[in-house]
Parts: structure tokens; sequence; C-alpha cells
């Protein structure tokens, strides 16, 4: 069967154009200028996060429209509309970051109730910014209708004073200004230049790793996810997409069928070999308990620590994913992983193919240097490394690509809230060697796993990057560079152990045997235990409210339902 004689026999869009009874909903479609024809194709939902409010998802809706042409071409009838984006950028360093964790819950939610709403078959998603693009892809698994994954593209680097530039270069530039290392003009001209384009953040930082993610998964076209925001082969990548779609649902293969345990740990190898954000620790356990799938934290360590840094890519490395497109894309870096014996090469895609039968016309680069041989990487072991010890039973995560302390253990240095941290950071009020531990920022407790990157960011431009190590309940950046560790469970909202600690506590952090701990005995910590009591919370309505009475722990990906495992019928089967 091809896309031109699919029927609507067992397709959701039955229950809304089919038989003489859905007569009045005919109707609308008939109000909004559709034919006959186009009311008795197949319904293709094209998602967007367009908004107006970053670079990051300016460029949406007018990919959204390359899909639609792709759609209409394959005898489809797209179906456009939008939801909602937090965009850490603008979100970082304030009360707003509550708000960007939860988003990716209620993206997947928004676009799963319009779906079902109006029993579209098929989606087609397109997403910019950190969040978005692993709410899209949950909400692709959890609706498991076929699917095809769109990354909006990155954003051009900027050029300051003849050299690349990136946000992570403006964050940073903070601290160097908070101790008269840079002048007020300066600062003003660096924030003018950094961003000269639309599109998502250029550096492997969480948007460009969930879109490498997108590939590697196999929920996006190959080389679909490199190309950046302003490329017009963009628009191509878009129309193809919405034709790839219609035989999808021709030959009826779906999210489930393509996100795997498999899928999900080659996802989690490119995550490493690239140096990317630690934030895929989180989404990876979401997305694969959208399909069922038991895979947390320590699924995705162990991933990382036997996969090989290959990609010399910001903010650890040299280059952004500009420069990765035109040396080859995503597709070059998963030909020498696979090459090497690192990708399960029988996975499914969106193509209708495996990942061994994309890469077959792939030829390796040798006149590059972005992504090294997975047989001569950077590192032996992963660009992130996964924790656990008697301060995070439920593990920690650190991205370590580009560190060269490996290593760390000094006194604790507490604060409640990251306002309380960045403050004592602006004003220096903290030493060399201190282990600043910022709390109460986790899933539940935050609400809402603020990232860190105002506070990291002030550090390393303050020059002591190397020179102390933060630890949080919370998350981080993408950008964030140096020994900072995110995502240490249990949170202290629930009791944590991160929630028993005192100024002064010895922490020992070791990526290299996979060790977060403080030495205190077991008894010590069981008798602080017993006198913690709970924090209270100015979110006590509201969605940020509702989000924290859902939200599990950050091991399984601070997921707010039972997933795919306690599904007794699924979307597309309706």
């Amino acid at each position: 069967m091809d896309a031109k004689t699919i029927t609507k026999s067992n397709l959701p869009s039955r229950h809304v154009t089919v038989g003489p009874q859905r007569a009045p909903h005919r109707s609308y479609y008939y109000a909004m200028g559709l034919t006959s024809q186009q009311i008795q194709q197949p319904f293709v939902g094209v998602a967007t996060c367009w908004n107006e409010a970053a670079p990051c998802n300016i460029a949406l809706m007018r990919q959204a429209q390359a899909v639609k042409k792709g759609v209409a071409a394959a005898s489809g009838t797209p179906r456009e509309f939008c939801t909602i984006t937090v965009t850490d950028g603008i979100a970082m360093g304030h009360q707003g970051m509550k708000s960007s964790l939860v988003s990716r819950e209620v993206i997947a939610d928004s676009v799963e109730l319009t779906m079902r709403g109006h029993c579209y078959d098929a989606l087609v998603g397109i997403a910019g910014c950190d969040k978005s693009l692993p709410g899209m892809m949950m909400a692709m698994c959890r609706l498991n209708v076929p699917s095809i994954f769109i990354y909006g593209g990155s954003i051009l680097p900027g050029t300051f004073r003849g050299q690349p530039v990136t946000i992570q270069d403006v964050f940073e530039a903070v601290g160097r200004h908070s101790v008269g290392d840079m002048s007020d003009a300066d600062l003003d001209e660096l924030e003018h230049v950094a961003c000269p384009s639309a599109g998502a953040c250029g550096a492997q930082f969480t948007a460009n790793t969930m879109a490498t993610v997108s590939e590697a998964i196999g929920l996006a076209l190959p080389y679909s996810a490199g190309a950046p925001a302003p490329y017009e082969i963009r628009d191509a990548f878009c129309m193809t997409a919405g034709e790839q779609v219609m035989d999808l649902i021709a030959k009826n293969i779906r999210p489930r069928d393509i996100v795997t345990l498999e899928a999900l740990e080659n996802a989690a190898t490119v995550v490493a070999a690239s140096g990317g954000s630690t934030n895929a620790a989180l989404h990876l356990p979401a997305m694969a308990h959208e399909c069922g799938i038991k895979f947390d934290l320590f699924d995705v360590a162990e991933i990382f620590k036997k996969t090989p840094y290959i990609g010399d890519l910001k903010p650890g490395g040299r280059y952004v994913a500009k420069d990765l497109f035109e040396v080859g894309g995503i597709p070059l870096l998963m030909k020498t992983l696979l090459e090497h014996g690192y990708l399960h090469g029988d996975c499914i895609t969106v193509t209708g193919r495996t990942i061994a039968q994309n890469m077959e016309s792939v030829k390796w680069n040798p006149d590059q240097d972005v992504i090294l041989p997975a047989n001569k990487p950077l590192t032996k072991t992963g660009g992130v490394v996964g924790l656990r010890g008697n301060l995070a039973p439920d593990g920690a995560i650190v991205k370590v690509a580009g560190m060269e302390t490996l290593k760390f253990t000094g006194p604790a240095r507490c604060f409640d809230s990251e306002e309380l941290a960045f403050e004592a950071v602006r004003n220096r009020d903290y030493k060399e060697g201190e282990v600043l531990v910022i709390r109460y920022e986790g899933p539940k407790g935050g609400p809402g796993m603020r990232e860190m990157l105002a506070t990291t960011a002030a550090l390393y431009g303050q020059g002591m990057g190397d020179k102390v190590a933060l630890i949080t309940d919370g998350r981080f950046s993408g950008a964030t560079r140096g020994f900072c560790i995110g995502h240490v469970g249990p949170e202290a909202a629930v009791g944590g152990p991160i929630g028993l600690l005192k100024d002064g506590d010895v922490i020992t952090l070791d990526a290299v045997e996979g060790e977060i701990s403080v030495a205190l005995s077991d008894e010590e910590l069981s008798q602080r235990a017993k006198a913690w009591k709970p924090r209270g919370t100015d979110y006590n309505s509201g969605c940020i409210w509702k989000y924290a009475q859902t939200v599990g722990s950050a091991v399984n990906g601070a997921v707010t339902h039972p997933g795919g495992e306690a599904e007794t019928s699924c979307y597309a089967d309706i």
C-alpha cells in the first residue's frame, strides 16, 4: 500500500470524517476551505513550538509551511497547530526558570490533547529550544501514531573582534564584568553580536544535544538536525519529512517501533560521544517512560561510561553545530561510532531503513577535525559521567568534556536557592577549594528543577571555574562547564542527603570512579534526617504547584504520569 491508496478504516480520523453521523464534523472542515478529497485523506498534525520568545523558535512557522507542502504532495491533509515553548536562555537566572522543565510536560500534554481531540492520524513535530525537543518526541512516543521529528536548526555563531562567540561567552562575560575584567562598553558590544540569526544556541548545549538524539534514535531524517536555522536546505528537509510521514502511515511504522531499548542506547551513545548536555540523562528516561521501557539515569550512565568522547564541540571543545553540519553532519559522528561497534545498526528509523542502511552511503571525511575517529578519541570515556554515593543514592550526573580535573575534595558551602548562591558568587563571598551546594532546586522542591548557568558562568568568568566545584539537585545548562554536578538525588525536598549537609562537611567528587560522597557516617546522616523538616514553597497554586504534586525523581526522568507501561490502550489504535 502506498500513500495514495491509504484507507481510513483503521486510522483515528475516521471518527471525525467518515459516515453520515460525521456530517457536522465535516462541515467545519468545509468552512476552512477543505475539499471532499482532502477530508477523505489521512490527517497529519503539523505541530510547532513557534513563538516570539527567542530566536530558537522564530523560524519554525516558516518550516511548518514546507512540511505541509510535503504532506499535501503525498496525498495527505496537513493540520497545523502550535504549542508553547519556554526558552531557557531568557528564563535563566531568575524565577522564570522554574517554568522550563514544567514546559516539557505541558508541550507533550498539549500535543497529545490536540491530536486526541481532533483524531489526527500522524504527526510531524517541529521544535527549536531545549525542553521543546524532548517534549515533542515524548508526545510522539505517547501517541504512537506515525511521526517524524524536525529540529528547527541552530543559530549561526557571532563574531566579536574577529573571534567566534556564542551565548555562552555572554553569560561568562557577566562574571568577567563583575570582577572588572570587562568594561560596560565591551559587554554591550558583545551582547549585540553574539546571536546574529534565528536558531537555537549553536554549541552542543541541550538543544543541539537533543537534536543529535533525534537522528540517533531514528525519529528524524538523516542530516536534518544539523542544518542551521537560516539555511534554505531546511525547507527541503521539512518538505521531505511531510512526504515521508505519509509513507510511514502506509507502512504502519510507529514511534514505538523506532524507540526501542537499543535505540535509546544509541541515543545515549551519541550524547556521550559528542560531549552533550547532562540534560539528556533526564530526557532519555522520560522518552523511554512514554514507551513503557525502563531506562533510567544509571542505564544512561552505563552507556556514558563505555563511550569514547570524539566530538570537539563547544562548550568543552572548539566547534559549533554549523561546523559539524558542514563537514558531514550527525551521520559523520554516527558512522564512526557504528564502524567501531558503539551503535546498534539494526534499529529501524523514520526512513523505513535501519541505522546501518542509512549509514551505507556516508563517507568518512578525513579533512576535518570536528569529529575524531572512534578509535582515536579525545578521551576514552564519554563526555558525560554518572556518579553515585552516600550523597546521591539515586545518582547524579556531570559533564566532563574538556575538563582537566576529574577529582575534587573540599568543604561544603550550602545555599538553599540559586539566588542565594548567585549573590555569593557575584560578591565573591566564597573560597577557592569549596564545594558550593545549591539545594531545594529539584523537580519537586524547586519546583521545576532549574538550571544554574548564571551561577556557573559567573564562576568561570571570575576565573574560578576550575577552583571550586558545584553540586545541585537542580540541573545545569548544556552550556555549563567546570566541575558541576546536577540531578543529585534524592532531592533535598524529599529529605535526600543533599538537604542534610552543613557548611564544612567534606565532600569528595570523583568523575573517574563515579563517586559523590560526604565524609559522614550512616549514623550521623540518620540523626540529621530525624531532625530535618520539609521546607515550604511560594508556589501553592497554578501550573507549577500542579507539577510539584505529580512529578517523580530525576533518576527516572522527572516524569508526571504512569507512562506506557500502565497503558491498557494506545491512542493510535482507537
